[in-house]
């Protein structure tokens, strides 16, 4: 039987809130791609596709009682683990990556896929195993071992912002479920020794990145020409921006990129100061509800499910407005609900499903 309480906990403040930052990146979208002449369907129009077939998603997840979801999240799991071997053996190449699967109407990356399959198994995992103690280090070679394979096969695409992406939203789960002292400290002294074994295992492209984030002006027509053209985008906009339209960065081409990873600078150079410091709050109180409708979960499967998908946007945030100012290197990491891109907004708005359907049914017992 239909349960009206459903209907009355309908979540229009989560909604409301997506859709007001994917309605400001359409915009953003249609001004950063307004000079490209030569397109069959412009770009802000696919994403007005991927916007619907996005809501879509969202009102059929929230159809259903999530819960059913943790019998279904190893299934889930090693069918996305074989989309990643798949992408590996034949796999679509472009610009030096085999990233993607073509259904001949849509290129889809199971990479970003495999993230909301990562979230499931994780919360069907610490949902049943977390306790207040905190997890001894020997007590996470499971959940490792399951992040451990998607990794290593998103890493052989190559593609390490996604891969880092993984395994911060895994590592925030892991925080929330706690730690001991000591684990916390043996992971850190892992994870250190890791990333300095692992930048040897890099493809020079990729040391280079990292490289040219220490010193852009080294190479200014080269490898650092993103990072200060998006810097000279962003501090150009100055308190309330150049107008819609009318910055010069994107409008004259100097700015590369600008509807996929450098998206915000374009509306920082357009709408200044105020205008990212208003986005950035419609962001923050994302964040902040997501973390309400954890705390309010009705099941602990819920709740980490919730931390998750919080955390899948939390990070993606980060890393992007952290590539855009130069603060961090540039990974290729795109602004959730922001940045063209299909399958990283149907993937988002997945997780803001999953969301939604946590909070709905936060008073079911």
């Amino acid at each position: 039987m239909f349960d009206r309480r459903l209907v009355i906990n309908f979540d229009w403040i989560l909604l409301l809130t997506v859709c007001l930052l994917v309605g400001i990146g359409i915009v953003n979208l249609y001004s950063a791609t307004a000079n490209w002449q030569d397109l069959s369907t412009p770009f802000y129009m696919k994403q007005l596709i991927w916007l619907g077939g996005g809501l879509t998603l969202v009102l059929l997840l929230c159809c259903f009682d999530y819960r059913h979801l943790e019998h279904f999240a190893v299934h889930g799991y090693v069918i996305t683990l074989g989309m990643l071997l798949f992408v590996l053996l034949f796999g679509k190449a472009s610009m030096g990556a085999t990233r993607w699967i073509d259904l001949g109407f849509f290129n889809l990356q199971p990479s970003e896929v495999i993230k909301i399959a990562m979230i499931l198994l994780l919360a069907r995992i610490f949902g049943r195993t977390a306790h207040l103690q905190g997890f001894r280090l020997g007590e996470l070679w499971q959940p490792a071992l399951w992040l451990l394979l998607p990794v290593v096969l998103i890493l052989k695409q190559p593609d390490l912002g996604t891969a880092l992406m993984v395994i911060f939203i895994a590592g925030s789960m892991l925080l929330f479920a706690g730690l001991q002292r000591a684990t916390l400290f043996g992971l850190g002294v892992l994870g250190g020794l890791v990333a300095v074994a692992g930048w040897f295992g890099l493809h020079d492209y990729q040391q280079d990145r990292i490289q040219t984030f220490l010193n852009p002006e080294a190479d200014p027509l080269g490898r650092g020409y993103h990072i200060i053209q998006s810097k000279i985008a962003v501090g150009s906009g100055g308190f309330l921006g150049k107008g819609f339209l009318q910055g010069t960065q994107a409008q004259l081409s100097f700015l590369p990129e600008r509807h996929t990873d450098f998206a915000f600078s374009v509306f920082a150079e357009e709408w200044g100061f105020v205008g990212c410091g208003l986005l950035l709050f419609c962001y923050f109180f994302l964040i902040i509800w997501g973390l309400y409708i954890a705390r309010h979960a009705a099941d602990r499967f819920g709740m980490f499910l919730a931390i998750g998908v919080t955390a899948m946007i939390f990070w993606h945030i980060v890393v992007n407005l952290g590539m855009v100012i130069g603060l961090l290197p540039v990974v290729g990491v795109p602004l959730p609900l922001f940045s063209y891109g299909g399958t990283n907004m149907v993937t988002t708005m997945i997780g803001v499903g999953l969301l939604m359907n946590v909070s709905m049914r936060r008073f079911m017992f």
